[in-house]
């Protein structure tokens, strides 16, 4: 992952001046459209795009068809409707890559909403005026067509059907993702968040857009979803198997990255000083209640995972010994979870000094249930396998009330200065425009 550059921080969304609808050299919106031998389709498909923007686009646009490395005459046929398309251009790249094509003429683009469809057209050009426009109101951060929402209109064969809702399916079981389709080739970004989370994106092929949308959804960026009319291309030259395989490596790397810490996703966290949360609000309380949920919640999962744990030691060891393992990595892991979900720390800054206070907390939990089992042992002498999971239970219960107020207090405190510097980012931000 790319984690070398510094990066200040972005201004609030705003809402696009509508003064730029007269102006042709700074357009409102680029659309890109990546493509590779479609020497065939191209023209068709470009002249339909323009033809459709002109009657029904509110705003200056632009059409980018972006070809990397076509070997046919595709690059004739873009050159040439670069010159007759006063809105269109084209743009050559050597190497593959339908990822590497939309990051580096997004990067390029001076228009402030950016956005690329596939060339067969296969999503209804009417829903795009809906897909930006949350983009250029300045509600949403990137906007994606989804055909599995449930007023989506869908034709296409079983096979691809099936290969869509079960690669999301695992998005949302591995990478907890709760957009609904990644593979739709029809998504839409600003471009002031595009220059902070494009560098971050590894993939250059099929994936790009997988990887994109994951980090943005972690990072809390707001994803807008349009259900969209589709129609499948029956001469689409995807290579099903290979995609699935590369997308299946993608979500490993991802996956494996996210759990590791290894993402700088604190550039991406709240940005743009239009957060409510982040306003000091007389008279609101500091977010206990908030705080107790997500405890709660986290605490009911990681005790679930610790008492599997030590069902699974136990097989092999004493009580002792499997209760310490077990406690062991369910506290990395309930650490974790409570420094991003309850008390909202993003970023790695502090990590390892929070992961050794969590581990302090951890062995007032492995005294009290240690305690617990040992006190057993010596009142029963060989206690069955369920009163000693009853007992480690109601030891658990007692320590998470100790523990929650361990990590409130000492590990993850309320900061004052929170609020005054967020109202000192506010204000500059306020001098800045």
């Amino acid at each position: 992952m790319r984690t070398d550059s510094s990066w200040s921080t972005l201004p609030a969304r705003e809402h696009l001046l509508a003064g730029a609808v007269d102006s042709t050299d700074a357009p409102v919106l680029d659309v890109v459209v990546p493509v590779y031998n479609e020497e065939k389709d191209l023209e068709t498909c470009v002249v339909r795009l323009h033809d459709h923007l002109v009657r029904t686009f509110p705003y200056a646009f632009r059409i980018t068809v972006a070809d990397n490395a076509s070997t046919d005459r595709t690059p004739q046929v873009a050159a040439r409707l670069a010159a007759i398309l006063p809105r269109c251009r084209s743009y050559r790249l050597e190497e593959k890559g339908r990822g590497r094509a939309l990051r580096t003429v997004w990067s390029q683009s001076d228009a402030p909403v950016l956005a690329y469809m596939d060339v067969d057209l296969s999503t209804d050009l009417n829903a795009l005026l809906p897909l930006v426009a949350p983009l250029i109101s300045g509600h949403s951060d990137l906007a994606i067509g989804s055909r599995l929402a449930r007023s989506s209109r869908v034709v296409r064969g079983s096979k691809r059907e099936f290969i869509s809702r079960a690669y999301n399916l695992i998005l949302r079981s591995s990478l907890a993702a709760r957009f609904s389709d990644a593979q739709c080739g029809f998504k839409a970004i600003r471009r002031d968040v595009a220059q902070r989370l494009l560098p971050m994106v590894e993939d250059t092929g099929w994936f790009f857009d997988t990887e994109m949308l994951v980090l943005a959804e972690r990072a809390g960026l707001r994803i807008h979803e349009v259900p969209v009319d589709w129609v499948d291309d029956p001469d689409s030259t995807v290579h099903i198997v290979r995609t699935a395989t590369e997308d299946l490596k993608g979500v490993w790397r991802v996956g494996r990255a996210l759990a590791v810490g290894a993402l700088p996703l604190d550039r991406l966290a709240r940005p743009f000083g239009d957060d409510p949360r982040d306003r000091g609000l007389s008279g609101v309380p500091g977010g206990l209640a908030r705080q107790l949920v997500g405890f709660c919640v986290v605490g009911a999962l990681s005790t679930l995972f610790y008492l599997a744990l030590y069902s699974l030691f136990r097989l092999g060891t004493g009580p002792q010994i499997a209760n310490g393992g077990a406690l062991l990595v369910s506290a990395v892991v309930n650490t974790a979870a409570n420094r991003r979900l309850t008390f909202g720390v993003r970023g790695r800054s502090g990590a390892v000094r929070h992961q050794a206070q969590g581990l302090a907390v951890f062995a007032v939990g492995l005294a009290l249930t240690g305690g617990s089992l040992a006190a057993l042992g010596a009142a029963t002498g060989s206690p069955s396998h369920g009163t000693e999971l009853a007992v480690l239970i109601a030891a658990n219960l007692a320590a998470t009330v100790l523990r929650f107020l361990l990590l409130r207090a000492w590990v993850f405190p309320d900061r004052a200065p929170t609020v005054g510097r967020a109202d000192d980012t506010h204000h500059e931000l306020g001098n800045v425009r």
